[in-house]
């Protein structure tokens, strides 16, 4: 655990427990706004968690060649953690066009 300063690991920590906050508080928010299409969002936030702890046990481990495997794996976890993130914003975006449709249509009939 040599190779990175302390206020470098306390960025790295600080942004895996502001990504798992951040995982739960999408859930959470799908769940008291009855919005339960959010909650796409935070399943797809774990490739890019799943990325992240990838990179700090390789760190952890003073970026030993025998797990340079660990970087082939955090490279391809984020591919798809980025894909999924974009597919879920799709997700959210549809949805929510859909929701407002149905809204204004209601509205209308009123």
């Amino acid at each position: 655990m040599t190779l990175l300063s302390i206020p470098t690991w306390m960025i790295h920590i600080a942004s895996v427990t502001e990504w798992i906050i951040a995982i739960w508080l999408v859930w959470t928010y799908s769940e008291v706004s009855n919005k339960n299409y959010w909650k796409f969002l935070s399943v797809a936030m774990l490739p890019s968690l799943a990325s992240a702890s990838c990179a700090c046990l390789w760190h952890f481990f003073d970026n030993s060649p025998s797990l340079d495997w660990l970087v082939t794996i955090q490279a391809a976890l984020t591919l798809l953690g980025n894909s999924t993130l974009c597919l879920a914003g799709r997700h959210i975006f549809l949805n929510s066009q859909a929701i407002d449709k149905e809204n204004s249509g209601s509205s209308e009939l009123t």
